[in-house]
């Protein structure tokens, strides 16, 4: 694996969101990724192209079905030698970017019903 000459804040938020989605078994596509890291298209992109030249990520398209027309996506992961790569840089140069995020979604619904219901903790 080669390693990546030129390490900018753009491609520490694209590792990070790779990262993050690598941790939640999820791809990202392009959209997603610039989304996520508020950085526009390009830079994304430049990054994208830089990752995967070294073999950290890997890209495919999306398979549309024949009666869904429409632009296919490209999606991209980090590949089993970008995950330990892309952590040590992310250690290196922004460890708070490690540190677990509380996950929204129903389970703070379900504790506050919980207590509501006269529960504890």
């Amino acid at each position: 694996m080669a390693g990546i000459e030129r390490v900018t804040g753009p491609t520490l938020d694209v590792l990070e969101a790779l990262l993050r989605a690598h941790q939640q078994n999820e791809e990202l596509h392009g959209w997603a990724i610039i989304k996520a890291t508020k950085r526009n298209g390009p830079t994304v992109y430049r990054a994208l192209d830089r990752l995967h030249e070294a073999g950290w990520i890997e890209r495919r398209w999306e398979e549309l079905e024949p009666d869904n027309p429409g632009p296919r996506r490209r999606y991209y992961s980090l590949t089993g030698e970008g995950i330990p790569a892309a952590r040590a840089l992310l250690t290196q140069r922004r460890p708070a970017a490690l540190t677990p995020r509380p996950t929204l979604g129903f389970a703070p619904l379900t504790w506050l019903l919980g207590l509501l219901a006269g529960g504890t903790r």
